[in-house]
């Protein structure tokens, strides 16, 4: 039974990998960190569906800002594969708290590298790298697109991409780097714009809010479904050599498309509903990011199986179930949340 671990396995895409891997009968670990609130929701379902059938699923605490814990763990687990996902990941966040992005991301992705050297571990390592470190760099960006990164997050990235490069090279570290463009699903965070765009439209829909506050609506995005997205990380640590990879769709698409196509979804005119806030505009912005991801294509036999008209809809239907079940709950209280969440993002 191959052993994984992965770091940020309570967040979008560490729960579907999880998912992913206890079904091809991996044992897996995940590092959750420390917090007064369980934040485990996205893995509840996944541990449950999993443990009736005797799968091996684990979590444990540790900290990308820790290497001691870091080290312990990696000692006494010797998995054969780990999948560094962990990260402070909003971009516009980033701006607000640059020191702590750069500890998580960048000097994260050390420790762990470290700690993963020092222990001896002969195993294979994934890195998130992410398609914010091409910044304003020509589209569609690919491998060797040169990085200009345009955020705090998007900088840490590149730290993180180059100094697992460097493991690779001076170590002889099985190190693969996907370099990820937008990838969403109904377990992305609702601060994040599609999902902020998809739960607006279900409360809309249903007379819970008004109004969807947004920041720049020209932003082009290739975005893609999570679960496509953690097939290929996996994929590359099955390939015979380590290498750097972009993943996307190919096909890029205005924040504006994406929101009129959400409202559509749920016989809603966006126009009626959707207002521009200043608020939200980043200091500096990645205007246009599409990748070409022709090398995963042919290396890895990877190919993205839902198209962006499927992505948008899978994510209101959600949302629109998840209400209407709240709504049954009482109005009140999802006015209420609503409200917080609005205040939140």
């Amino acid at each position: 039974m191959p052993k994984a671990l992965i770091t940020g396995c309570t967040g979008q895409d560490g729960s579907y990998l999880a998912e992913f891997l206890l079904g091809k009968g991996y044992e897996v670990h995940g590092l959750k960190r420390r917090s007064s609130a369980f934040n485990t929701e996205r893995l509840d379902p996944v541990y449950r569906d999993f443990h009736e059938a005797g799968a091996r699923f684990f979590l444990h605490y540790a900290d990308l800002t820790d290497g001691g814990s870091l080290s312990s763990l990696l000692y006494d687990l010797r998995p054969d594969e780990i999948y560094n996902l962990g990260a402070q990941s909003h971009v516009k966040v980033s701006f607000e708290i640059p020191e702590f992005t750069a500890d998580v991301v960048a000097t994260g992705t050390l420790r762990l590298l470290e700690a993963t050297r020092r222990a001896g571990v002969k195993c294979r390592f994934y890195q998130a790298s992410s398609s914010e470190m091409f910044g304003s760099g020509p589209p569609p960006q690919n491998e060797a697109t040169a990085f200009h990164p345009r955020s705090p997050y998007a900088c840490a990235k590149v730290f993180a991409h180059h100094i697992t490069v460097n493991y690779r090279e001076s170590y002889g570290l099985f190190a693969s780097c996907g370099i990820l463009f937008n990838h969403e699903s109904p377990r992305r965070g609702e601060t994040f714009v599609t999902r902020k765009i998809t739960r607006a439209v279900a409360h809309i829909k249903h007379g819970v809010q008004h109004k969807l506050y947004l920041g720049n609506l020209e932003a082009r995005r290739d975005w893609g479904y999570a679960p496509d997205y953690v097939r290929a990380m996996w994929l590359m640590l099955q390939s015979g050599e380590p290498g750097d990879f972009v993943v996307g769709t190919g096909e890029a698409h205005t924040v504006r498309e994406f929101a009129e196509r959400a409202f559509a979804r749920a016989g809603l005119d966006w126009k009626e509903h959707v207002e521009v806030d200043p608020h939200y505009f980043r200091p500096a912005e990645a205007d246009w990011l599409c990748a070409d991801a022709s090398r995963a294509r042919r290396a890895l036999g990877w190919e993205p199986a839902v198209t962006f008209d499927e992505l948008v809809r899978i994510m209101v239907d959600s949302d629109m179930q998840a209400v209407e079940a709240r709504l049954r709950g009482g109005t009140a209280a999802l006015q209420s949340a609503a409200a917080a969440e609005r205040r939140q993002s």
